[in-house]
Formats: structure tokens, C-alpha cells, sequence
């Protein structure tokens, strides 16, 4: 068996303690799709465990199937890098892949569930609809939303800041970059919405078998998509995202229906559910903390920085899935060629060993090299417009001259792979 990469090793042997951990299970069971974990914020408690008791964790599943979970910083990053040993060709969600006679019709179509050398020419098909001219674009339609949403706020004393503020960000961007109105835009963000929260009854239907409802969920938003494309004919011409779409190539030739069906999810999908759910956290760190709300209100500057942390903090999405290629061993834990193993961002970026006092939140820490982008190739090619649009936000909020505090307890999202809030009340203070 191979070790992951030689950083891995030297990092798996830098100390007696970290050479010696080889037992895989913790004093008491943790289950990791268990989603009550994460929507009782008791997450981070479990994660502190498994980084000190099992840091390679196989973690058990009711249906009688396990995976591995990776819960610190090196080894995470180690295996981002590493795509020859940890492949994402089986889509970065457990159990959420599109499989038919057990393959998966996404391998090597979309861009987060491939690997180079495919990966590097389904980035540049990516590119240019995350390019400078889009994020301009997205930043302007964003700004226009959250200014007039600061309007409503101040005459109505208040919102439920994650139905009302929050999801006008992705709305935002889908109607620049889709060239789509308001209403259309929130249409497709319910649609996406759903499709992440797809375990949660604040968002949707919980009856019946889950994969199925994933799948449903999945297939609308294709369909949604298909109409698009339909409507929108050969399109070559437009400069929004169906339009640079439509004149990519791949090897010489058009992309295919499949692979335009899959480049839309995976722009809606990726940008929809984590600038807004990462807005909400972020304000309720903020309100949470006082001091830090004060420090960012007095010097605006620092809002690159506490951009950051708020991203650590939150650190939305939770996790990615991989697929080893081959046997390798981590922190002398062998995992077997075949098997699934789960990269969890969200106790990466409180890894002590990385992060000094990882549970405080400080909008000066520095450094800050959190892992909710993820890492290597696969770090997300949407950063640059997500930064914009909670910068577009942040922005409005500190200008807007009011205090604001919680008017409710938070609704955390019921899901372990997008970490957000299904309600935060919220009202002007004194």
C-alpha cells in the first residue's frame, strides 16, 4: 500500500501521539449522516472527538454500508491534492450521485465530479461564466437587491433575515449571470433550495424514500434548465452563461446537451446554496459577537479579513466525498482501493493545530487558510463571485447606520453537506 503523498507521511509521523493513532472507532459511536447532529449545532463538539480520538473514522450507517471520514487539516488537504489516490468522479455528495446501472452519468461531465486531466478542460468550459465581466455584472444586481432590501428592513423593524435578506444574493447573481428576472430567479433557488434541504420539512416533503426525493429533486432542476436552453435556442450570440455556454468547446466541438444540463446545475446548485446560507452565518456570528460587529463597523476595511473567518466560521459546506483509487494509508490507517472517504471542511477549519482557538471568532485572525473554498483543483471556481456578493451584503448592512439583534431563536438547515439556517429573526435595535 502507498502512503497518500510524502507530506502526508512526514505529517502522520511528525509525533508519537499522531503515529500511534491507528484505532478507527471512538469511546461512543458518531454518526455522521446523522443530520440532527449538525441542526443541533452539536457538530463541532463531535468533530473535536473524532480529530482527537480518530481522525481516519469509519464511520457506521444504519443501512449497514460505512465510509471514512478525515477530520483534520493536513490530511484533508493532503487528499484534496492527491486526486490520482482520491477520485471525485463519483460526485462530491454522498449518496447524491446520478447512477444508472450503477455507474454515474456525471463522471467526467461536471466539473466537481472529475479529475485531470478532464478537470482542467471542463475549467476552462467554467471560466469565462466566472470571469471578471460576470462578477462586475453579478456585483451590481446584487447591490441593487441588498440595498432595497436595507430599505425594507428599516421601515418594517425587522426580517427573518434567512427567508427575506439572505437568499438575494444567489438571486442576484442567477439574474446576471442568466440574464432572468427576480421572480424567475427566486423560482430557481426554491428549486435548488429543495434539492439541498431535501431532508428537512421547512423546505420540502420529507415523506417516502430520501433517494428518490433527491432524485425528484435533482430532475426539476434539469428540466428547469432544458426549458432554458430550449427558449434561449442557439443563443451564441448572448453574453450571459447560456451564451458562453452555448460557444464553448470541448476537443473542437459543441458541449453536448448533457454537458450544458450539467454545467447549469453545477453553477446553480454551487453558488445558490452557499452564499446565502454563509450570509447567515456570518450576521449571526457577528450578532453573536458583539465586539467584532463593533471593530468591523468602526474600520470597513477589515472586511476582506472577516470575509475569511466568516467563511471559516461557517464553513457551509461541510464536506466532500471522494472514491480512493487505489489502497493508501493515512495517519497508519489503511483504506482499501474502492472505498468512500469523506473530507470534512467544516472540522478542518477548526483544527487546533491549524487554527489557534479555533472556537473564537476574530475577523482579524491571521493567517486564515480555511478549506471552505476547498483545495488544489478543486478549490471553487466560484470563489471570486461569491466573495462579491457577500461583499455587496456586509456592505449594505454597515452602511445602513442601524443595530441590529436576534428577535428568535435560529433554524439550522437539517443537512450535513450544506451547513445553514432556515430561519434567523432578526430586528432593528436601539
Amino acid at each position: 500500500m502507498t502512503a497518500i503523498t510524502a507530506t502526508a507521511v512526514a505529517t502522520a509521523t511528525a509525533t508519537a501521539a499522531a503515529a500511534a493513532v491507528t484505532d478507527t472507532s471512538v469511546s461512543t459511536p458518531i454518526d455522521l449522516t446523522d443530520v440532527e447532529l449538525f441542526a443541533s449545532n452539536n457538530h463541532h463538539a463531535a468533530f473535536r472527538r473524532l480529530r482527537a480520538e480518530s481522525p481516519v473514522y469509519r464511520n457506521p450507517s444504519a443501512d449497514g454500508t460505512s465510509f471514512w471520514a478525515l477530520t483534520r487539516y493536513d490530511d484533508i488537504t493532503a487528499a484534496y491534492i492527491d486526486h490520482d489516490a482520491f477520485s471525485s468522479l463519483h460526485g462530491a455528495i454522498l449518496g447524491g450521485s446520478f447512477r444508472t446501472g450503477g455507474g454515474d452519468t456525471a463522471s467526467n461531465e461536471m466539473l466537481v465530479a472529475s479529475d485531470p486531466p478532464r478537470h482542467r478542460i471542463l475549467r476552462r468550459v467554467m471560466h469565462p461564466p466566472f470571469g471578471p465581466g460576470m462578477v462586475e455584472r453579478i456585483q451590481h444586481s446584487v447591490r441593487t437587491l441588498v440595498s432595497r432590501a436595507v430599505d425594507d428592513l428599516r421601515a418594517d423593524g425587522g426580517c427573518d433575515f434567512a427567508l427575506d435578506f439572505a437568499p438575494l444574493l444567489p438571486i442576484g447573481a442567477l439574474m446576471a449571470m442568466f440574464s432572468i428576472g427576480v421572480e424567475e430567479a427566486r423560482h430557481v433557488v426554491g428549486l435548488t433550495r429543495r434539492m439541498v434541504g431535501y431532508r428537512d420539512a421547512a423546505l420540502t416533503d420529507v415523506s417516502g424514500d430520501e433517494r428518490l426525493r433527491l432524485a425528484h429533486a435533482q430532475s426539476e432542476i434539469f428540466e428547469y434548465f432544458a426549458d432554458l436552453l430550449d427558449e434561449r435556442g442557439d443563443a451564441t450570440g448572448d453574453d450571459d452563461v447560456v451564451g458562453m455556454l452555448r460557444r464553448a468547446e470541448i476537443n473542437g466541438e459543441p458541449l453536448t446537451d448533457a454537458q450544458l444540463l450539467y454545467a447549469c446545475m453545477n453553477i446553480a446548485v454551487g453558488g445558490n446554496e452557499t452564499s446565502s446560507y454563509t450570509i447567515c452565518s456570518g450576521f449571526l456570528a457577528l450578532l453573536e459577537n458583539p465586539q467584532e460587529w463593533a471593530r468591523l463597523r468602526a474600520e470597513p476595511t477589515l472586511l476582506s479579513g472577516a470575509l475569511d473567518e466568516i467563511m471559516r466560521w461557517g464553513s457551509t459546506n461541510a464536506y466532500v466525498q471522494r472514491v480512493t483509487t487505489r489502497d493508501v494509508v493515512v495517519r497508519g490507517v489503511p483504506i482499501a482501493a474502492g472505498e468512500i472517504v469523506t473530507l470534512w471542511n467544516v472540522s478542518a477549519n477548526r483544527d487546533p493545530d491549524q487554527f489557534p482557538d479555533p472556537d473564537r471568532f476574530d475577523i482579524t485572525r491571521s493567517p486564515n487558510r480555511h478549506l471552505s473554498f476547498g483545495a488544489g483543483v478543486h478549490r471553487c471556481i466560484g470563489a471570486p463571485a461569491g466573495n462579491v456578493e457577500l461583499t455587496e451584503a456586509f456592505h449594505a448592512l454597515l452602511g445602513s447606520g442601524l443595530e441590529f439583534r436576534t428577535a428568535g431563536d435560529p433554524v439550522r438547515l437539517r443537512s450535513n453537506f450544506i451547513l445553514g439556517f432556515t430561519s434567523l429573526p432578526i430586528e432593528i435595535g436601539a
